[in-house]
């Protein structure tokens, strides 16, 4: 998950657009691991990499699972804490000649990271975004509702099952929990929806749907970039 690259493999590249994964340490139900969301987004990170000249950073780790608390391996840094790391590395970025930067989120508890893109006035972009991942379940088949696959379901089991099958452990192709209604979910938190952990349906998960959905967000990661530039 760390960025491998040598300062003159940076220096070579020349790009002047940086990708940072940011992830979490949260609960995923009892067949992914906490770090699933940094997982996830060190691996659309580079996919995304590996399709474009972007400037691989490493992973921002922990970030807002402050819903997932009520499990055990939760940890959680304040909105205003993952806001500031990411003004401080924008920051270092603009001063080593990298003017640009995408957060690739792969929580979507980081609802700050909205803000501070908005803040940063054309020079940040946020990805994926809602109608990215719209565009990237219709094209790999996934099954479940967008609104129903929340946490630890299709989408995230399938990424998971194509990219690191070692880290997906038995049980997901009956762990499936729906709970459409989560009004009060900031409020209350995940324990009262979702005893398991999970809202989703993973028993529709498969390694093709993994593939398929980083195929098609590489795709639209180009529009963003050319947005960006």
């Amino acid at each position: 998950m760390l960025a491998g690259d040598t300062t003159e493999d940076v220096r070579n590249r020349g790009a002047d657009v940086a990708v940072l994964p940011i992830g979490s340490l949260e609960q995923h139900g009892a067949h992914l691991p906490l770090v699933t969301d940094t997982v996830i987004a060190c691996t659309i990170a580079r996919e995304l990499a590996a399709a474009h000249p972007v400037q691989l950073l490493s992973p921002v780790t922990i970030s807002c699972s402050q819903e997932h608390s009520g499990w055990p391996g939760t940890v959680s840094i304040s909105a205003r804490t993952l806001s500031l790391v990411v003004a401080d590395v924008f920051d270092s970025l603009r001063r080593s000649g990298v003017p640009k930067l995408v957060l690739v989120n792969g929580h979507g508890g980081n609802y700050v990271l909205s803000n501070v893109v908005q803040e940063a006035a054309g020079d940040m972009a946020l990805f994926p975004m809602p109608g990215d991942w719209d565009a990237a379940r219709s094209a790999a088949g996934v099954e479940t509702p967008s609104r129903s696959d929340m946490h630890a379901g299709e989408v995230e089991t399938s990424i998971l099952l194509h990219a690191h099958p070692e880290l997906v452990r038995p049980g997901y192709e009956t762990g499936d929990h729906l709970a459409d209604d989560r009004r009060h979910l900031l409020t209350t938190g995940m324990p009262r929806y979702a005893e398991s952990g999970v809202i989703g349906r993973p028993s529709l998960a498969s390694a093709d749907k993994g593939r398929d959905l980083l195929s098609a967000l590489v795709t639209t990661f180009g529009d963003h970039l050319a947005a960006l530039r």
